[in-house]
């Protein structure tokens, strides 16, 4: 627990203190957002603020494994399962590369899409995969078996690696909204990691879900400072993006790993408020007949302005409810493994 908070206060120092370089090198670089009909900040913010949040996750994590393999050099099974996390990082790192090329040069929806694919793909060659789900035996949901995917389990977790980071994005609307809810998802993984380990007896891979999760809080909370309304800078697209990336392998890897009847509700309460968000627009865009990638004004955050809310109290709310989600998730995914 020492080496978890550790991580997470030095993830959140990191970011703190390199925020504000980050914002000038934003500005000089001219990667701005600009307002326009469905902004809600009226004057240019500068982006990037995702390479903070970077930084501040790739110290924490390598920290947190350079310390468990001081306690464990010679495992073999600590080494192959820090190679995943690794992985992962190194794949997220490319996220956030493509993300920042897109604030500063916009691509277009489908390049987004084929890149977040791709990274969801290239992730499972370092193991990163949703490999099964659980099922009700006999129809009760209190017991459960596990059902192997097969060939499916390469497109399912390309798509869900793709639904969490663009989701992530999507919610990226406030200031403060994304990084709040990123952090609130990487406690509740770090939390059921922690459970995990102790009830389970199952050190790896769940100390290591826990560091990168701790490190993902940590960033998230030190980009918090700079970007709480009122904004003084925006993670962007390639912090938003890596992110979600980052916490959907983290899920991958830990809470879909269940083999419980809950498995599969678990994770999707995490994400609980992005995905209802998305599924709210994917829907509210299909009756209406727009283009389901066309952003609009009509988001969960939108709607509590538009009754009159301020920035603050919208961001506040939401992450009451974000939290509410998490809290639920916690709670089954203690009875699934106790």
């Amino acid at each position: 627990m020492k080496t978890i908070t550790v991580v997470f206060l030095l993830s959140l120092a990191t970011t703190y203190l390199l925020t504000p370089w980050v914002r000038q090198l934003a500005v000089r670089m001219g990667v701005l957002d600009h307002p326009d009909a469905r902004r809600v900040h009226t004057e240019p913010i500068p982006r990037w603020g995702g390479l903070a949040i970077y930084i501040g996750v790739l110290v924490g994590m390598l920290a947190g494994l350079a310390r468990l393999y001081m306690l464990a050099p010679s495992d073999n099974v600590f080494l192959e399962r820090a190679l995943q996390f690794l992985g992962l990082l190194l794949v997220g790192t490319g996220v956030l590369i493509v993300g920042m090329l897109d604030d500063k040069w916009q691509f277009s929806a489908a390049v987004q899409m084929g890149a977040l694919l791709l990274a969801g793909l290239v992730v499972q060659l370092f193991g990163v995969q949703i490999e099964g789900f659980a099922a009700p035996i006999g129809g009760k949901f209190s017991e459960a078996q596990w059902v192997p995917l097969g060939v499916w389990t390469i497109p399912i977790t390309a798509l869900w690696m793709f639904v969490v980071s663009k989701t992530m994005d999507t919610i990226d609307g406030l200031d403060g909204l994304a990084a709040g809810v990123s952090a609130i998802a990487a406690f509740a993984l770090a939390l059921m990691a922690l459970q995990a380990a102790d009830l389970l007896d199952q050190p790896y891979p769940n100390w290591l879900i826990a560091i990168t999760a701790a490190a993902i809080a940590g960033a998230a909370g030190g980009f918090l400072r700079y970007n709480f309304n009122p904004a003084r800078i925006f993670m962007g697209t390639g912090g938003a993006q890596f992110l979600g990336f980052m916490l959907g392998g983290l899920s991958v890897i830990g809470a879909f790993k269940t083999a419980t009847a809950f498995a599969i509700a678990i994770p999707l309460l995490v994400f609980g408020l992005p995905f209802l968000d998305a599924a709210f627009a994917v829907v509210r865009r299909a009756l209406t007949g727009q283009p389901i990638h066309k952003p609009d004004k009509k988001h969960i955050h939108h709607q509590l302005l538009a009754r009159g809310l301020n920035q603050r109290q919208t961001v506040l709310i939401l992450y009451g409810i974000a939290a509410a989600m998490a809290v639920v998730a916690v709670i089954l995914f203690r009875k699934a493994i106790g």
